[in-house]
């Protein structure tokens, strides 16, 4: 690998890593936010609800403009949007100039995030290479959540709650000015190719409302009119975006692209995935600090070995591995490991300790450092040349609607357990674990679902979709 591309690989996966710090890093400063700021309680769920819902629901839209104005465009901007959002996140004194620089940062993000792994496969045309390049880039969006709570905590605790935000700016112009030079330059096909006015508006609608509607169901239940009626709504309006490709002259995501076994299934088997990784690192922190008292600094030091367990897998096996057996093996691997730490934490005392009882799921977790770079290689491997774009942006969008689901479902089961035992005369700290053992333990049946879907439906590539990164060069 040259010194030009392992620097433009340190660029891209420095904005991916800020992308996943920044979902993750908010959580363990929260309740120092709520108290400096005045948040209610209900308030304060937006500090990670904004940032989702415009993050999400704007990622398959940026995917298409990079095919059509020029990636590289695109992820300069998007950093540039993020960096100065996150100044703003900093300088916040009041709840909704905080909200406001979130939401502005989860733009940014999905603006830059939704093309890179289409720049990736430009750039790393080797099939060794390549496996390397995705190896250190998934190590960012695997264990980018488990350094977020680490660094929040730190951060939190060594400064206060603002450096959670202002470290992103000094790391955000930095990659701004060194993509400007080290990222190959692209023209995109070109606005005249279209971009599907009314499929974007119905689209992006329907996820970022779909999205809202998820995440606001720990407060509104699933079965309120909230939930149900908004829900339908975004379902109306996904369904009438899909009809609408099928008639569009240039429709923002050709179906075509679904015809991939790989495609299809990477994706789903990624939203799976991340649902269970995601609420674990989220519920598991709230398990840490409310039933054994940790504080904000002890949790995140608590999650060390599993960001290293990921990022040492991910950097220094995954690849080698993926290039002997293929990604296909080394994701049904990694859902296995993945799956046996999720029900090892079906089985939480009370009382726990942490070397018996919560490190061997924070070292199991590196299945994550398996699984994740291979779903990353199969779901690229199925696209063809003129929608790596678009298929990088799908692959960000099933990605952060997968953290979205499996955060508000398995904190709204756990409530509504820890809810349950209150009332039959538990105490809080047996209540609340038992809460938390419903949600790993359905945790564990989505991650079981997505080795299911692994087995039946992912094929290793073929050597027509392995030539596909040659394509992109070619039309590149």
């Amino acid at each position: 690998m040259t010194v030009s591309k392992r620097i433009a690989l340190a660029v891209l996966s420095a904005a991916a890593l800020m992308t996943i710090l920044d979902g993750s890093i908010v959580t363990v400063a929260m309740p120092v936010i709520q108290r400096d700021l005045g948040f209610t309680p209900a308030g304060l769920s937006w500090t990670v609800n904004a940032y989702l819902i415009a993050f999400g629901g704007l990622l398959l839209l940026a995917g298409r403009f990079g095919d059509l104005i020029g990636r590289k465009k695109m992820f300069v901007t998007g950093n540039a949007v993020f960096t100065a959002a996150s100044l703003l996140a900093g300088a916040a004194t009041s709840p909704g100039m905080l909200i406001a620089a979130r939401f502005l940062q989860g733009v940014g993000s999905a603006i830059a995030a939704s093309v890179v792994l289409g720049i990736l496969v430009t750039i790393f045309t080797d099939n060794r290479e390549r496996a390397k390049a995705i190896g250190v880039f998934s190590f960012t969006g695997a264990a980018g959540a488990s350094i977020g709570q680490v660094l929040g905590g730190v951060l939190t605790d060594a400064l206060n709650w603002h450096w959670i935000f202002l470290i992103n700016v000094p790391i955000g112009v930095l990659t701004v000015v060194v993509a400007v030079k080290a990222l190959p330059a692209d023209r995109g096909v070109g606005l005249a190719a279209g971009a599907d006015a009314l499929g974007a508006l119905l689209v992006t609608a329907g996820l970022m409302l779909g999205i809202y509607t998820v995440v606001k169901v720990e407060q509104y239940s699933w079965l309120s009119v909230h939930t149900l009626g908004l829900g339908a709504v975004s379902l109306a309006l996904l369904v009438a975006f899909v009809v609408r490709q099928k008639t569009a002259k240039t429709p923002l995501l050709p179906l075509r692209i679904f015809h991939s076994r790989n495609v299809s299934g990477a994706n789903l088997a990624q939203m799976l995935t991340l649902s269970a990784m995601f609420a674990f690192q989220i519920i598991v922190a709230l398990y840490m600090q409310k039933v054994l008292g940790y504080s904000a600094l002890q949790t995140g030091l608590a999650m060390l070995p599993a960001a290293l367990a990921i990022g040492g897998v991910s950097l220094f096996i995954s690849a080698r591995l993926i290039t002997r057996f293929g990604e296909r093996t080394v994701l049904i691997a990694g859902l296995v490991l993945l799956l046996a730490g999720m029900l090892w934490l079906t089985r939480l005392p009370v009382h726990a300790a942490y070397v018996p009882d919560l490190l061997p799921m924070m070292v199991l977790i590196a299945g994550g450092g398996l699984a994740l770079p291979a779903l990353t290689g199969l779901g690229m491997s199925g696209a063809a040349a003129d929608d790596a774009g678009l298929a990088s942006g799908l692959f960000n969008t099933t990605q952060q609607v997968g953290m979205a689901i499996g955060v508000a479902v398995l904190s709204t089961l756990a409530a509504s357990r820890t809810g349950n035992q209150l009332a039959a005369g538990a105490s809080e700290a047996a209540a609340l674990t038992g809460g938390y053992r419903l949600a790993f333990a359905v945790a564990a049946g989505l991650l079981a679902t997505a080795l299911v879907v692994a087995v039946t439906v992912l094929r290793r590539p073929t050597a027509a979709t392995d030539s596909a990164p040659d394509q992109l060069v070619a039309a590149a």
